[in-house]
């Protein structure tokens, strides 16, 4: 099958949580067993043009109230020689500092028209190459007007064949927005009800995506159910349960090839079940290259995560009640933390850091700190408040 995957994060290139994991490895798989797959994702300005390679003549696309244009630049992805990601090259759009938003913007006003040129974009770029997808794949609300252009704007303009997949990685993520930013998405004002974008008199991209999509998944059997629920709905339980004939829990994996610690290239020193000595030296590293104490016989515990309110930073780093403070005065153990979200909680652990010799945390995201964090802790800790499947458990 030919499978066009639309994503606003994708491993190696970007990331903010498990949904860029998945993206690469489904599609890495995908590709392993015989199916033509391609990735479109915004070109983010972190991400070397010089790496990457121009596809010829640029890209009109139909987004907003007129007409703009973009490059396109594409490369292979690393470890799978078969599988291109296309890149979306809008300076506008994507020439700024972080995915969906920053912490003193976390969530990006013109965030309607971002995704709105990527999911236009994709299309026009398989109008481009000629070719046509029999499965796009969108993944989260940044990717929902996929299913609706698919369904409402482009289903005779070469995509009678095509079908449409949405995985609903998080429930909590909808993209909600003002009735004002519908102009952006450059489609009919009758498609505003139409597609199902109309929620509380604004929009809600998730919902006209879990409208539109012909085939509804989520990263794990159990959050399947959970989302059809008041409690873990967000508001849209009511449609997910007239949906329930498509939606599908597929519970997600882990990459052994990334994430094997036998194997795994970003780590220092490798280990397997058979010899663990290995581990012990990564132990060493995490806490040399953290700034703790050298000790095998302290306690380590990592954690890697966004600095959001779904992942119970609250309970763990809140001024007053959140617990780390009082673990690390009273026991002997370290903290070792990456992540970054919202603005209070990295100057909280920038203050509690300053305070306490054995918490350490790097704010911001790197993969390889990621992977030695989990190879070299003793513990991992990951207070969510929900998870719909959690891959850094599963990594650990």
């Amino acid at each position: 099958m030919k499978i066009l995957m639309v994503s606003s994060e994708v491993v190696p290139f970007a990331k903010t949580g498990g949904l860029a994991d998945m993206v690469s490895a489904l599609a890495i798989q995908l590709t392993k067993m015989g199916h033509d797959v391609k990735i479109v994702m915004p070109r983010y300005y972190k991400i070397n043009r010089e790496k990457l390679q121009l596809l010829p003549g640029p890209m009109a696309i139909a987004a907003g109230q007129t007409e703009t244009w973009s490059a396109v630049y594409y490369t292979k992805m690393p470890g799978c020689d078969g599988l291109r990601v296309y890149f979306i090259d809008h300076e506008q759009c994507f020439g700024r500092d972080g995915v969906y938003g920053t912490p003193q913007e976390t969530d990006f006003h013109d965030n309607p028209y971002r995704f709105s040129v990527l999911c236009h974009g994709a299309f026009q770029l398989c109008r481009k190459m000629d070719w046509y997808p029999d499965i796009i794949h969108a993944h989260d609300w940044s990717s929902c007007l996929a299913p609706v252009l698919l369904k409402h704007v482009c289903r005779y303009c070469g995509f009678e064949r095509t079908a449409s997949v949405l995985t609903i990685h998080n429930q909590g993520y909808q993209g909600q927005y003002s009735k004002d930013s519908f102009p952006a998405l450059g489609i009919d004002w009758g498609l505003y009800y139409g597609a199902g974008f109309e929620h509380n008199g604004g929009i809600n991209f998730l919902q006209a995506g879990v409208s539109c999509a012909d085939m509804i998944t989520t990263v794990s059997p159990t959050y399947a159910h959970e989302i059809q629920t008041m409690e873990g709905g967000f508001g849209m339980d009511g449609l997910l349960r007239l949906r329930s004939d498509v939606i599908r829990g597929i519970l997600n994996g882990a990459d052994v090839e990334q994430w094997n610690p036998s194997i795994d290239k970003r780590l220092p020193f490798n280990y397997s079940v058979k010899d663990m000595s290995g581990k012990a030296k990564c132990k060493a590293e995490l806490q040399k290259r953290m700034g703790l104490e050298v000790n095998p016989d302290i306690p380590l515990v990592g954690i890697v995560t966004r600095l959001v309110d779904q992942k119970g930073i609250a309970e763990v780093f809140a001024p007053t009640y959140g617990s780390i403070y009082q673990i690390c005065t009273d026991m002997r153990v370290q903290f070792a933390i990456l992540g970054s979200g919202e603005k209070w909680c990295e100057n909280e652990i920038n203050i509690l850091q300053s305070k306490l010799p054995n918490m350490r945390a790097y704010i911001g995201y790197d993969e390889n700190l990621s992977h030695l964090i989990e190879a070299g802790s003793d513990f991992f800790l990951m207070p969510s408040r929900y998870e719909p499947c959690g891959l850094n458990q599963i990594y650990s």
